[in-house]
C-alpha cells in the first residue's frame, strides 16, 4: 500500500505559553477578595489566557476543608478574570479526579518558569521549556504626562515613561519600567510574577511600588535618601522573606 503524505494538516511539537496559578489555600472566599484586590482595578490584564491550576502549594499546607476544592466554583472565579483554566498539576488523588470531572486536564510535566542569575559560558544555562510568559516584545513607551485616575499596562514588555507620572495614575508592566520623570502614582512592576524585573525613576516620590506582588505603600514611607532622587527598585531575598529594596542612583 502507497502511503502519501498529508496534504491537509501536519502534527508537530509545540511549546505553549500559558500562566500559572499557584493554589495556596481551599478557601476560595479569600482568594476572590484577594483577585479583586490584585487585578480588580486592571480588567485587562489577563485577555484569554490558557492557565493551568498548580495545587502543590496544598500539599505542605494543612487545609482546614481537608483539601477538597469546589473546582467548578474556582473555574467560575478564574474565567471571570478572562482566565481560561485548562490544565492541573500538583494535587492529591482525590484533587486531581475531582479536576478531570470539572473538565481540566492532568499536566504533571508542566513547569514554572523561575527567573535564573546570568550564567557564564562554564556554566550553561539548564534548558526547560517554560510555561508562563515572558517579555518578550520591544518596551512601551509613553511621553506625555500620566493625570490621576489614569492607567497604562504594558503586556508582556517593559514600560518607558518619558514624562511625569502624577499622584493617582498606574503604570503596570510585565517587565521593568523606567520613569525618566518624577514617578509621584503607583508603580507595578513584574506584574506577572517576574521577580527580576526592576522600578527605575529620575525623583522617586511613588504612592506606590511593588514588584511581583511584594508592595511597599505610603503607610512605609520611603527612605529619606532616596526621596526625590534618581532611584532604582529592586526585589531581594532576605531572612525574612522578599522585600523592596530602594538604591540612589548618581
Amino acid at each position: 500500500m502507497t502511503v502519501a503524505t498529508p496534504t491537509t494538516f501536519e502534527i508537530k511539537s509545540a511549546n505553549f505559553p500559558l500562566v500559572a496559578l499557584l493554589l495556596k489555600s481551599t478557601d476560595l472566599a479569600a482568594l476572590a477578595r484577594e483577585m479583586t484586590l490584585r487585578f480588580g482595578d486592571i480588567p485587562d490584564f489577563f485577555d484569554q489566557d490558557p492557565l493551568v491550576i498548580d495545587l502543590t502549594p496544598l500539599q505542605a499546607a494543612t487545609s482546614p476543608s481537608g483539601g477538597v476544592i469546589d473546582f467548578p466554583a474556582l473555574l467560575a472565579l478564574l474565567q471571570s478574570y478572562q482566565l481560561v483554566p485548562i490544565a492541573v498539576k500538583g494535587g492529591n488523588s482525590a484533587q486531581m479526579t475531582a479536576a478531570h470531572q470539572a473538565g481540566l486536564l492532568p499536566a504533571p510535566d508542566a513547569h514554572l518558569l523561575t527567573p535564573r542569575p546570568a550564567t557564564s559560558a562554564e556554566q550553561p544555562a539548564q534548558p526547560d521549556a517554560p510555561l508562563v510568559h515572558a517579555a518578550v516584545l520591544g518596551a512601551m513607551v509613553i511621553d506625555k504626562p500620566l493625570r490621576s485616575g489614569q492607567q497604562v499596562y504594558a503586556r508582556g514588555r517593559d514600560l518607558v515613561v518619558l514624562a511625569i507620572v502624577n499622584a493617582g495614575a498606574e503604570v503596570i508592566a510585565d517587565g521593568h519600567i523606567h520613569v525618566y520623570a518624577p514617578l509621584r502614582g503607583r508603580a507595578i512592576a513584574g506584574a506577572r510574577g517576574n521577580a527580576e524585573a526592576r522600578i527605575f525613576a529620575l525623583a522617586l516620590e511613588a504612592e506606590l511600588l511593588s514588584i511581583a506582588g511584594i508592595y511597599r505603600t505610603r503607610e512605609n514611607p520611603l527612605p529619606p535618601e532616596v526621596v526625590g532622587h534618581p532611584t532604582q527598585v529592586r526585589l531581594v531575598d532576605g531572612p525574612d522573606g522578599e522585600k523592596l529594596i530602594m538604591t540612589a542612583m548618581t
